[in-house]
Parts: structure tokens; sequence; C-alpha cells
């Protein structure tokens, strides 16, 4: 593997492209018809600043799981044959220390706070990474609220502190409304897939002593916990749908019931039958799939704002 290839597989670059899709989608098809503004300049510094985060958390993830690696997904660790080990930890503080004064060139002294948040991502992706990840339910929790995260800082970064709460307008409540909705779908998706995944990764987990849920809980137990946030994510869906058909919104009610509810079915019913960690893999690709076709949603604000 040529080192290009091999850095741009470390750094996760399809994750990044996510990342990267979901926040154009979110300032162009729900801020921009919102309120009829643009900041361009804002933007491109937080998707970098964001892209430059996650992939410094890919990095430093990669660093500390070599040896769960070798076995939960063998030969895929770019540490094994390509990658020097000691240029991680400089690439890591490379992309952090880049993200963070990112997030200072689009907001400035004004949002501080927002640095503030930013550099605490940073922390907490360090901490996954050595510790949390290895423990039950916390390090799921750690990853969604940053999978949430990545719209939520578009949220913060284009409106005034409490302005959604105290706003007499329309425009701050859908605003707040719908980012609210979008960050919860990514929070509630991410915990689904992460849960999928300690599934897929119990042997390797289980040898180097992580206590994720299907370790200390079993299989069986780490199934239910993963139905329950299913069907609370496809039971608000339905009823999401209901309140936008009073609007007569129905290519977006045929689209989510279509490429996002029906797929969590499905998700559900192979769920119950999965057992070998090939069959978590295809869900665990499979949700990852949901998570993008809920984000492509965003298109219809676009259409009817």
């Amino acid at each position: 593997m040529n080192l290009v290839p091999a850095f741009f597989r470390l750094i996760r670059w399809p994750n990044l492209a996510f990342i990267l899709l979901t926040q154009v989608l979110f300032y162009s098809c729900v801020y921009m018809p919102l309120y009829g503004a643009h900041d361009y300049r804002k933007l491109i510094w937080l998707v970098f600043a964001s892209v430059c985060i996650a992939a410094a958390g890919y990095i430093i993830n990669d660093y500390f799981d070599l040896n769960i690696d070798q076995i939960n997904k063998p030969g895929k660790n770019v540490f094994v044959k390509t990658l020097h080990r000691r240029w991680a930890i400089l690439w890591h503080f490379i992309f952090s220390l880049c993200g963070v004064i990112a997030t200072g060139a689009a907001l400035g002294l004004h949002k501080w706070y927002l640095v503030l948040a930013n550099l605490f991502c940073v922390g907490l992706l360090w901490f996954y990474s050595t510790s949390f990840k290895r423990n039950a339910i916390i390090g799921n929790f750690v990853i969604s609220l940053l999978t949430a995260w990545t719209v939520l800082i578009l949220f913060f970064a284009y409106t005034e502190p409490g302005e959604a709460l105290t706003a007499s307008n329309s425009t701050s409540v859908k605003f707040f409304r719908i980012s609210f909705l979008y960050a919860g779908f990514a929070f509630v998706i991410s915990l689904i897939r992460e849960a999928i995944k300690d599934m897929q990764d119990i042997e390797g987990d289980e040898k180097y002593g992580c206590k994720t849920l299907p370790i200390i809980a079993g299989i069986r137990t780490t199934k239910i916990y993963t139905t329950v946030w299913i069907v609370v994510l496809t039971a608000a869906l339905l009823v999401l749908q209901l309140y936008i058909l009073q609007f007569d919104w129905w290519p977006a009610v045929i689209y989510s019931t279509i490429l996002v509810i029906i797929p969590l079915f499905y998700v559900l019913h192979r769920l119950s039958k999965a057992k070998a960690s090939k069959d978590f893999a295809y869900l665990s690709r499979l949700t990852k799939w949901i998570m993008l076709t809920g984000i492509l949603s965003m298109v219809f604000f676009k259409i009817y704002f």
C-alpha cells in the first residue's frame, strides 16, 4: 500500500466527506432558505475545523487500537504494514491544532465558548481512544454526542445564545427545531451503529480487556438495547411523518418512509437473526447508509422553504 492511499485510509476520508456533506447541506438547505443570508467564509472554516478534528480522532483511535484491529480487522490498520506509529501523535497534534485554530478563525473571540467546545471535542476523542471506548455505553454516547455536534456547532455558530428560546419570530424557532431534529437523529442512529459495531468486534475487544456492553451483558442483552433505540427512532420518525403531512409534503414523506423508516425495520429484522461478525458488519454498513439518507432529506427544506 502506497503512503498517500494509506494516509487517506487512516483519516477515513469517506467519513470526512460525510461530515462535509452534512454541514454543507445543513447550511445550504436549512440555514440559507430560512434566513436568506450567507457567510461562506465562516462555513468553510467550520467545515475545515470539523474535518480536521475528526481526522485527528481517527488517527489516534487507530494508534491505540493496533492490537485489537489485528483481530477484529486483520490487515486494515495502516500502522501494521505501511505507516510508522511514531507519526501518529504528530499528525494527531497537527490536525487537532488546525481544527481549533480554524474554529477561532471562523468565530473569533465573539464566540470563544465554541472554540473551547471544539477543543473539548479534541480531548474527548483522545480519551475515547484511550479509555472511554473500552467501557460499556460511555464510549458509544461520546461518539454519538460528537456526531450530533457536527450539526449543532453550525446551529450555535449562526445564532446568538438563547435566541431560539426567547425569539418571537418563527424563523429562529424553525431553525432551532430542525437543528435539534437532525442532531437527535444523528445521535440515536449513531448509538445504534456503535452498539452493532461492539457486537461485531467482540472477539478482539474481549481479548484486550475491553468492557463493552456485549462483553459484560452478552449479545442477547445488547440486541435488546439496540432494538429499543431502533424502535424509539422509528416511532419518532413515524410521528414526524404524520406531522409534516399536514403541510402536504408528500414527496418528503414518501422519501423518508422508503429510504429511512423501512430500512430501519429491515435492520430490526436482520438484527434478530444476526450471529456472526459478518452479520453485524452488514448491519453496521446498512445503518451508515440510513444515516446518509436521513441527512440527504435536508434537501426537502430547500424545496419547501
